[in-house]
């Protein structure tokens, strides 16, 4: 009796293991990854790209100070918001 039941042990054992082996699947083939794909095509993207000119300004003008630069800029914004506003003076404003 205990050959019988060993036997039959060993059988389903063997059974369990062939099952296994019988069911796996081959690997599916590895998927390009999505983040290499956009880092090849933005390099593509840039390689097609001429090169942006070196100089915006006409060669023999200079730019104005920085101060100068600040002022016109602050100039600009508060002639803009006083014609949002209505041309009313703003506050902390020195009226002229």
């Amino acid at each position: 009796m205990r050959r019988l039941l060993t036997g039959l042990g060993i059988a389903s054992a063997a059974a369990v293991v062939l099952a296994r082996f019988r069911r796996r699947k081959p690997a599916p083939p590895p998927t390009p990854d999505p983040a290499e794909e956009l880092k090849q095509k933005l390099a593509g993207a840039r390689n097609d790209e001429s090169p942006a000119p070196a100089e915006a300004e006409p060669p023999g003008q200079e730019e104005p100070p920085l101060d100068e630069r600040r002022r016109s800029v602050h100039d600009r914004a508060r002639a803009a918001m006083d014609d949002m506003l209505g041309g009313e003076d703003l506050p902390g404003e020195e009226a002229e």
